[in-house]
């Protein structure tokens, strides 16, 4: 990547780490790939967490007005050094014929919001009226986010029946379901009239990319617990007790996120970009150690084991992910014993480590010891997340005075991946991405089974860039760029995205995302395991169930808990074995 082209943090950042070279984005930006990627200290969960913890934020829950059926109101209020926030949650009563996680439900068992500042009973009023009705009702630019969640009701009322007794629930169940509520929807940045990122995006604890919707989650997560412990309080109050602390970190937040998030990496290529460009030099940095002390490899070698334990413990139906987990299961005995075969004598460890990995594992092995090995390295990287921004609101205005010439060179190197693909088949052209009239979502058609063709979003950059050199090839070379678009204008959205993209290494997914055989959930796989998700679990290719904050500090633990030493759970004795 050409430094001058990076955004200022992280050219400022990078100055004074030694690293080996990036990788090439030929290399990461495949969807294959890119659908192996894990967590890491640089999802922005973590971030989040890392910042509260530092920066003495304090939690409260002012109001707590819910019955004994579980419907009710409730506020939980972040304070920080300069600003508050407060989540306004809403429970209610849902027949269970009603509960779905499909994007055109009515009803839920939660819904919320997060306001910035106080919601006093005015405020809560309003949102009353508004937030239980979500896409139906309007909030304010006072409120930030809007969300919903259902109960995952065989755990939520296996907690609920154990708790009231006196007794804890079991803990495989927890941890094998891990959440009691999962969301399916968090909308921020002026959806339904929420505040606009421009309203908040230069506060320092939301520096980066969805911090007030991770936040929400991480207040939601609470509530769902005080909602399970309150119901069985008011059930049996003489025999009822709270969740172990031990235990309630079992669970997390689930969320069900289907396609309308898969266009999201190709419709923002700068911040795709940024995202992809700080794991990359996090990497480089780490691989460029020249020793390790003995405590890195020591936490090394536990975490190792603790996220082979993380990998046993990931069970789903889907077949290719199983595949997957499959491989990675196996790829962790090996990884386990590579890294307890570092010493300090070894000269740069990690990259050697590294380059065994690349020649070794399968690409979930490859992307899961990418991750392992940021951990001990916060002082390295850490700093990397201030870089996980672009600025989105200045449109790229078409250069037309570059020679068609030059146009064509750019497009033969940056799209040469296009060259091996046959867009004329039937196969490479298959999908369609459109709109839905309905939900106004993005949806993925068949080209040639519907009649969809007329409605396509410019979601296919392979293929137009491969028509734009076809007829760049065809065209004089002596003219300019505004001269070919004025005779091919079906042509200007590639001209300004290949510009665009020139400066940006990882700005464009090196795949056709419009083949018979592309795999949506790579994409939703790569841009979730950025916000932090764990327990990918595919319910089919086009949407999966993830788990958020599974193993997090709650807010009334961060004060003396290490949000980063909670992330792979701690080894159970069959699990330790070296």
């Amino acid at each position: 990547m050409d430094d001058t082209h990076k955004p200022q943090l992280l050219r400022d950042a990078d100055m004074p780490c030694p690293q080996t070279a990036l990788r090439p984005a030929s290399q990461v930006m495949r969807l294959a790939r890119m659908g192996s990627f894990h967590q890491s200290r640089l999802s922005f969960m973590r971030v989040l967490l890392r910042r509260l913890k530092d920066h003495g934020w304090r939690f409260d829950r002012p109001v707590f007005d819910i019955d004994a059926n579980g419907v009710g109101v409730a506020t939980y209020r972040a304070r920080g050094p300069e600003n508050t926030y407060t989540l306004v949650a809403f429970a209610h009563q849902l027949d269970d014929d009603k509960r779905s996680d499909r994007v055109i439900a009515e009803a839920w068992d939660a819904t919320f919001t997060l306001c910035d500042g106080e919601a006093d009973a005015d405020t809560i009023r309003r949102l009353a009226d508004n937030v239980p009705r979500q896409e139906a009702g309007r909030i304010s630019e006072t409120e930030m986010v809007l969300s919903r969640a259902n109960k995952s009701v065989r755990l939520f009322s296996h907690v609920v029946d154990r708790l009231s007794v006196g007794e804890q629930p079991d803990r495989d169940m927890l941890e094998s379901v891990g959440y009691l509520v999962r969301t399916t929807a968090v909308y921020g940045s002026g959806k339904f009239g929420a505040a606009d990122r421009s309203c908040w995006g230069n506060r320092p604890e939301f520096t980066g990319s969805f911090q007030p919707e991770l936040l929400a989650v991480w207040l939601i997560r609470t509530f769902s617990i005080d909602l399970a412990e309150h119901m069985a309080s008011s059930r049996a109050p003489q025999t009822a007790v709270r969740m172990d602390p031990a235990l309630r970190r079992c669970l997390g937040v689930g969320n069900s996120t289907g396609l309308g998030m898969a266009p999201f990496l190709i419709n923002h290529p700068r911040l795709i970009n940024a995202w992809i460009a700080a794991r990359e030099t996090a990497l480089a940095r780490v691989r460029a150690v020249a020793a390790a002390s003995d405590t890195d490899i020591a936490m090394l070698c536990s975490l190792a084991r603790r996220a082979r334990q993380n990998a046993a413990d990931w069970q789903v139906a889907d077949g290719r992910q199983t595949d997957k987990i499959t491989a990675l299961q196996t790829d962790f005995d090996a990884i386990v014993a590579r890294f307890d075969s570092v010493t300090a004598d070894d000269a740069y460890p990690w990259d050697s480590l590294y380059r065994w990995a690349e020649d070794n594992l399968s690409p979930e092995g490859q992307e899961a010891v990418v991750s392992l090995l940021f951990e001990p390295y916060g002082a390295l990287i850490d700093g990397l997340a201030g870089c996980m921004s672009a600025d989105e609101t200045t449109p790229h205005r078409i250069d037309g005075r570059m020679g068609c010439d030059a146009a064509l060179a750019i497009l033969e190197r940056d799209y040469d991946w296009t060259d091996s693909i046959d867009f004329s088949g039937n196969g490479p052209q298959a999908r369609v991405w459109y709109v839905s009239e309905e939900k106004l979502e993005p949806r993925l058609g068949e080209r040639f089974a519907e009649d969809l063709e007329p409605y396509e979003q410019p979601l296919s950059p392979g293929r137009d860039a491969a028509r734009m050199k076809q007829d760049l090839q065809r065209f004089d070379r002596n003219q300019t760029l505004g001269a070919f678009l004025l005779a091919h204008p079906e042509h200007r959205h590639m001209a300004r995205r290949m510009q665009l993209a020139v400066p940006l290494d990882y700005a464009e997914i090196r795949d056709n995302t419009i083949d018979a055989a592309m795999v949506p959930i790579d994409m939703l796989r790569c841009k979730l395991s950025f916000f932090g998700a764990t327990k990918f679990d595919p319910r089919s290719d086009r949407w999966l169930r993830i788990t958020m904050y599974q193993g997090a500090p709650f807010p009334d633990e961060l004060d003396r808990c290490d949000p980063d030493d909670m992330v792979y759970p701690e080894l159970r004795d069959e699990t330790a074995r070296q």
